[in-house]
């Protein structure tokens, strides 16, 4: 179906601006995607050859969200300083994903040569490459994938071919008050629920958006649930599997073992309940550390943890991850140059940086065990753990549709409105129609 079309069927998804991208998860698994199954669906898609960068010479634009931390605006002014031929300029969008997104699919639907690079959500990838928007860039990827966190991976790679480079990455913690919790961490969901019962109690992201859809997941991934079947052709979330995680979520909400208005929850309500010490436990990202330092009710009194197992047989770990990944516009006419500057911005020297300075999550696994991050993070272990477990948000072109099917019925499930029976097979249902339009 023509594209114009298919973009007028997609759901509005919420994210959230300057905090994380739910993005802003591990197993490297995509849940159920189609990310390395080849379908066909980008043959004949134009690559970008990694020797283009060697010689490359004139302008390139990046285009982006407001870049708020202000990471890619020093990047920039750095990489010009060298003076190595390419000079690099800034185009920022505004900070709502779905207006970034949208500035994204004006230019190429008009073949429009504005901007050589764009900051890409993680969820975008398939959408996008479905399209022939993006070039294909596996040649350059396979050369560095020794350096990169696996799991980043499966955030740019669709059709069997990897879409653009991971550039930022993040991957949610559990917190938990080092006063309250003693001895031994959980080593289960089931643990903590159980430990947040006796004590006082569990915060997450409720809200029917799109950070409802990330806490979803990473418990029920864990559970062994998946979303789609292994070609991205199918919904298969109303399953056994999926409905153990969501009656456990629902349940906990029902005997008041989450906090008591975590259906209206985002990042920012979560993060402000667990300051104030009313909460044992907290899911929520890496920026909620430093923050939490200053808040005098629980500072000096909190930790952190990598996401804990899903107590059954077949149990694992999992979170969700959230970033953005560099991708070449197939109209650019500097893909050379493009290709230049990312693997400066990309490279260690600028990953350590853009962590160490402005917060940004690292791609790199040495970034983590870099002396100047482990003294400033004492959490860097725990984060590489955390984002080395996580899994991509199910890779398909309708997938703010898929999103939106799991948050509208989970939240219903959790806000008692409906059963988890009944919510997983509206789920199933949505999804399927979403697909079934693409």
């Amino acid at each position: 179906m023509r594209y114009r079309k298919f973009a007028a069927l997609l759901g509005c998804v919420a994210l959230m601006g300057g905090v994380a991208a739910c993005g802003d998860d591990d197993d490297s698994g995509g849940g159920g995607s189609s990310g390395d199954t080849e379908t066909g669906s980008t043959e004949g898609a134009k690559a970008v050859d990694p020797a283009s960068m060697e010689n490359a010479s004139g302008d390139v634009t990046v285009c982006m969200g407001k870049d708020t931390a202000g990471d890619i605006k020093l990047a920039i002014e750095e990489f010009n300083k060298q003076n190595n031929g390419v000079t690099v300029k800034l185009v920022e969008f505004s900070t709502s994903a779905d207006e970034q997104r949208a500035q994204f699919v004006q230019r190429q639907e008009a073949k429009s040569g504005e901007c050589d690079i764009f900051s890409s959500d993680v969820i975008w990838t398939a959408e996008f490459a479905s399209q022939k928007w993006l070039m294909d860039m596996t040649p350059y990827v396979d050369s560095r994938k020794d350096e990169i966190i696996p799991a980043t991976l499966d955030t740019v790679t669709y059709d069997g071919k990897i879409w653009g480079m991971p550039q930022q990455t993040d991957a949610g913690f559990l917190y938990y008050r080092t006063d309250q919790v003693k001895g031994d961490l959980p080593q289960t969901w089931q643990d903590v629920y159980a430990s947040a019962a006796d004590l006082d109690g569990i915060v997450y992201q409720g809200a029917p958006y799109e950070g409802l859809t990330c806490n979803f997941l990473e418990i029920a991934y864990a559970a062994g649930g998946e979303v789609l079947n292994e070609d991205g052709t199918e919904a298969v979330i109303d399953s056994p599997e999926n409905l153990a995680a969501l009656e456990f979520m629902a349940n906990g909400v029902k005997d008041g073992t989450a906090a008591k208005g975590v259906t209206t929850y985002m990042e920012e309500e979560s993060r402000r309940y667990f300051e104030s010490g009313k909460a044992t436990w907290m899911r929520n990202w890496p920026y909620a550390y430093a923050l939490g330092e200053d808040a005098p009710a629980v500072k000096g009194k909190f930790d952190v943890m990598p996401f804990p197992a899903w107590e059954t047989p077949d149990g694992g770990k999992a979170g969700i991850l959230g970033g953005h990944n560099q991708v070449i516009s197939v109209y650019s006419d500097n893909p050379g140059g493009a290709l230049k500057y990312i693997d400066y911005v990309t490279g260690p020297e600028h990953q350590v940086q853009q962590m160490l300075e402005f917060s940004q999550s690292s791609t790199l696994k040495a970034t983590y065990s870099d002396p100047a991050i482990t003294k400033k993070y004492a959490f860097a272990p725990q984060l590489l753990d955390a984002i080395s477990q996580a899994r991509a948000r199910p890779v398909s072109p309708v997938y703010p549709q898929i999103s939106q099917a799991i948050y509208e019925n989970v939240n219903a499930a959790l806000a008692g409105q409906t059963s988890p029976e009944d919510a997983l097979k509206k789920a199933q249902s949505d999804m399927q129609a979403a697909l079934e339009t693409f």
